[in-house]
């Protein structure tokens, strides 16, 4: 059952808006689960295997080749990402420089290229920003220790304040043109949405008086 089709190729559907709801709960669900595994397990790295199951919750029956690497040429707005027959390849290459970054690289910093990178390979046919944010997000948190307290995280926050976030993309896409990828648009948002997830946690209730 792919819903997209069977919906008229729209994601307006009540019908489907209602299983990508229930697609985007499983998926935070399973991002908590492998963030603790892989910490218990003193494994911190990112893997492809991850990175395709955090996408294979998102769409899954909702688009075709969830968790798999898109099989032809996408384009988003005015980005042409590269050729389908390139991704695997750069895949590969993109976790390899995040785990070899992993110990000199501060939190922010690694999730922010993670962040840009994956929505700059578009490697998949749709869920691309929702992995991206996912896998960002594991990062972070495997980064920092822990699941980061809030009541509000921060793909929600950059889901919040998506224009910002869009034209920070597009400014890291073009400081390629100039040189060295230059993350620090992008650096300076996930720094304010993190301190206010932060701020966001909740206080400990109050101990009544005796």
């Amino acid at each position: 059952m792919i819903l997209f089709e069977l919906c008229g190729n729209t994601e307006q559907n009540p019908v489907y808006q209602e299983l990508e709801v229930s697609n985007g709960n499983r998926q935070y669900d399973f991002l908590r689960s492998i963030v603790s595994a892989a910490l218990a397990v003193d494994r911190p790295f990112l893997s492809n295997h991850i990175i395709k199951a955090l996408n294979f919750h998102a769409i899954t029956c909702l688009h075709t080749n969830a968790g798999e690497y898109r099989p032809c040429q996408v384009v988003v707005g005015n980005h042409m990402p590269p050729e389908h027959y390139r991704v695997e390849a750069l895949m590969d290459d993109f976790v390899n420089i995040v785990n070899r970054s992993w110990e000199q690289s501060d939190p922010v910093a690694l999730t922010a290229f993670v962040l840009w990178r994956l929505n700059h390979i578009h490697p998949f046919i749709n869920g691309n920003g929702r992995s991206a944010r996912a896998a960002s997000y594991f990062v972070l948190c495997v980064k920092s220790g822990g699941w980061l307290p809030g009541t509000t995280i921060l793909p929600e926050l950059i889901c919040r304040d998506r224009g910002e976030y869009v034209l920070a993309l597009q400014r890291v896409d073009a400081s390629l043109t100039q040189g060295p990828v230059d993350l620090n648009p992008l650096h300076e948002l996930l720094s304010r949405l993190i301190a206010e997830q932060l701020a966001t946690q909740q206080a400990p209730a109050e101990t009544p008086p005796n």
